[in-house]
């Protein structure tokens, strides 16, 4: 097996026959071996028995029908666990991402690991859809120091060793090429084909750019303090302490030297909170660094990722 594409499907009833009667020519237009994956994600329509019904007539088809809608992150994590090729691609089921942009991204996997769809000229509401994905674009592209021109964009490609390493949740499917920049992965971007959306609701909305935010946190931690958490919480619990030291050293030669009240002082509270927050922080730091250690001499868990070893001829 070659190319798996991987389609996340909830309540698209409106849209799934034309969406397999656009992608079914493209994939074998490229003579190459291929099979065509559906996540139903617990849809509540007729999206599961018109799958169905295509499937009857084309066995290039699987589908992986989730019990209830767990999201589109689960959904590409459960495409990405039963795909089977060589090359897995990814797009949207709306019909705004374009089939024939398909054999654009596997042109580019020849000298990549990993192809991002730029959707240079997309057909959505400005403010909002497109003024936050400029933001969150922007923002990502800062932390992470990925620079792309559009996380959001479901068209993708990928080497199957790449998402076979990842282990995907919240909202963490857009951050992809993020997480497999820190296993040194070839990126490359390429502009690509959107549509307006025709038919059915669009499941997103302005409510995700917080949750965006919050994974965004969660990936810049995990990229550069995950093996190393006291590293993370350790300055700023050193700073918070030795501030609070300073300023009850201050207080104590004002108490002793000078004969001055401080009972009543602001300064004596803050003095004291800065020297609790910094034992705290860097016991968190400590515990964390035993839950990584336990984490990864329990699981066995290399802290590298291996491209291939190469062996001499002559052993």
């Amino acid at each position: 097996m070659k190319v798996s594409v991987v389609i996340p499907l909830y309540n698209e009833e409106e849209n799934v026959d034309e969406l397999h009667r656009s992608l079914k020519p493209v994939m074998d237009a490229t003579g190459i071996e291929y099979e065509i994956l559906y996540v139903d994600d617990g849809s509540t329509d007729n999206t599961l028995n018109l799958l169905q019904k295509i499937q009857s007539g084309d066995s290039s088809l699987t589908i992986l029908s989730l019990r209830r809608n767990f999201g589109q992150t689960a959904a590409f994590a459960a495409g990405f666990d039963y795909a089977r090729g060589d090359i897995i691609v990814t797009m949207d089921g709306d019909l705004q991402n374009d089939p024939k942009d398909i054999p654009k991204l596997l042109e580019l996997m020849e000298d990549n690991e990993l192809v991002s769809g730029w959707r240079k000229k997309r057909q959505d509401p400005f403010l909002s859809r497109r003024l936050p994905s400029i933001i969150a674009n922007w923002l990502i592209s800062r932390v992470t120091g990925v620079n792309l021109h559009d996380y959001g964009c479901s068209l993708k490609a990928y080497r199957r060793d790449v998402v076979k390493n990842l282990k995907l949740y919240g909202e963490m499917h857009r951050f992809i090429p993020a997480v497999a920049s820190w296993y040194g992965v070839k990126i490359a971007e390429v502009e690509t084909t959107h549509h307006p959306r025709k038919r059915g609701k669009s499941k997103y909305g302005i409510s995700r750019t917080m949750k965006v935010v919050l994974d965004l946190i969660t990936v810049k931690f995990l990229q550069s303090f995950s093996t190393k958490p006291l590293q993370f919480f350790g300055p700023v619990g050193l700073l918070s302490g030795i501030l609070g030291f300073l300023i009850s050293l201050y207080l104590t030669f004002e108490k002793f030297i000078l004969g001055n009240d401080i009972g009543g002082r602001p300064l004596l509270l803050l003095g004291a909170l800065l020297i609790i927050v910094g034992i705290q922080f860097i016991g968190m730091g400590l515990l964390g660094e035993m839950m990584a250690r336990v984490y990864h001499e329990t699981q066995k868990k290399p802290i590298y990722v291996m491209r291939r070893v190469i062996t001499s001829d002559k052993k």
